[in-house]
C-alpha cells in the first residue's frame, strides 16, 4: 500500500474542497480499502465522510424519502417504514454481504462500489478495465459476466441496491466543486455502459450525499436474486420491479436485472409491453422474453438467461398478487 494523508471532514463543503484529483472518499471501507492493500487503486488523500453530521439520516418527505449517503445498509435493510413503502430495497438491502458487512457498508458506498471481476481484482493481470487492451473474461472465465455491454468489458455492476432504486425511479445527489446535481441511477452508472475503465459516472472529487426516492403509488415492488449460497454471497442474477396498478391493470412498470451488465440493465419495450394490461403469466414471460431478446452470453455464463427469465416472471407475479 502506498503512504496517503488523511483527514476527517465534518461537513460535505469541506470533503469536497479538500478533494483532488488524487483524493478519495471514505466511507465504511468495505470496498476501498480492499483496493488499496491489493494495489488497484492509490490516493494521496483519504477523505473520511462516515462522521459527516447528518448524512446518515432516512427521512420521509412530502415527495416520499431521503435516505442519506452514509446510512448503513443494515438500516436501510430493517427500517420498517421504508419496507411498507418500498419492499424492494429493503430486500435488496437484506442480501449484501453479511451482518457484520451490512453493519458498515453504507448506501453510498454500496452504489460507487467497483467490479468484482477477477481478471480486474487480481493485482498481477493488466486487464482492460485497468488500462490494458484486453477484456479476459470474454474468452476466460465468464461465469459471473455480463448478457449485455455496450463496450468490450464484460463485467457486471454488483449493486443490490443500485438495482432496486433503479426500479423505484429513485434519484442519486451528488455534490460537485461545482454545485449539487441531480443523477437518475441510469445516469450514474452511464459511463460504465460505454467506458471499459468506468464503475460509474463519477469523477474524482464528486461525492455522493443522498438518494432521493418518490413514493410509489402502490407501494408495489420487490428484489429477488439468484446465488450460489443462501447468504453473504453476490448475486448471479437479480432483478428489481416496480408497478404502479389500478383496477388490477398494469399503469406504469420498472422492471430491472443486475449482474447481467456494467450498469441496471433495463428494457423499456418490455416495461410498455405490460401498460394497460393484467400482470399473468402470460404477459410476464412476455416481458422476459423482450427483455433478454438481444442477451449474448459467453462460455460460462449461459445459464444466466433462464434464471433472469424465471426471475423476471416471479417478481412481476409478486407484485401483481
Amino acid at each position: 500500500m502506498k503512504p496517503f494523508s488523511y483527514m476527517r471532514a465534518t461537513s460535505v463543503d469541506t470533503a469536497v474542497a479538500a478533494a483532488s484529483d488524487k483524493a478519495l472518499f471514505l466511507g465504511g471501507g468495505i470496498d476501498l480499502l480492499g483496493e488499496l492493500k491489493e494495489g488497484l487503486v492509490d490516493a494521496d488523500l483519504l477523505v473520511a465522510v462516515a462522521r459527516i453530521p447528518g448524512l446518515d439520516a432516512i427521512e420521509q418527505t412530502a415527495g416520499g424519502w431521503r435516505i442519506g449517503a452514509n446510512a448503513t445498509v443494515a438500516a436501510i435493510a430493517s427500517h420498517l417504514e421504508l419496507a411498507r413503502a418500498m419492499p424492494a430495497l429493503t430486500e435488496a438491502a437484506g442480501e449484501v454481504g453479511s451482518p457484520q458487512i451490512r453493519n458498515v457498508a453504507t448506501l453510498g458506498g454500496n452504489l460507487a462500489q467497483h467490479s468484482r471481476c477477477w481478471y480486474y481484482r487480481h493485482r498481477d493481470v493488466k486487464c482492460l478495465k485497468k488500462g490494458g487492451s484486453t477484456c479476459f473474461a470474454r474468452e476466460g472465465e465468464n461465469k459471473y459476466h455480463s448478457l449485455f455491454s455496450g463496450n468490450p468489458c464484460i463485467s457486471p455492476v454488483v449493486s443490490n441496491l443500485a438495482v432496486a432504486l433503479a426500479a423505484l425511479d429513485a434519484v442519486v445527489i451528488v455534490q460537485r466543486r461545482s454545485g449539487e446535481s441531480r443523477l437518475s441511477i441510469a445516469e450514474l452508472y452511464a459511463a460504465a455502459w460505454v467506458n471499459p475503465l468506468a464503475h460509474h459516472s463519477l469523477m474524482p472529487g464528486e461525492m455522493i450525499t443522498a438518494v432521493e426516492v418518490p413514493a410509489p403509488p402502490t407501494g408495489r415492488s420487490v428484489y429477488l436474486q439468484q446465488s450460489e449460497r443462501s447468504a453473504f454471497d453476490w448475486a448471479l442474477v437479480s432483478c428489481a420491479a416496480a408497478a404502479a396498478v389500478s383496477g388490477g391493470t398494469v399503469q406504469k412498470a420498472r422492471i430491472v436485472l443486475g449482474a447481467v451488465a456494467p450498469v441496471p440493465y433495463r428494457d423499456e419495450r418490455a416495461e410498455a409491453s405490460l401498460a394497460g394490461r393484467r400482470i399473468d403469466e402470460a404477459s410476464a414471460s412476455r416481458a422476459a422474453d423482450l427483455i433478454l431478446e438481444k442477451a449474448t452470453p459467453f462460455a460460462f455464463n449461459g445459464y444466466k438467461v433462464p434464471v433472469a427469465h424465471a426471475l423476471i416472471r416471479r417478481a412481476l407475479l409478486a407484485i401483481a398478487m
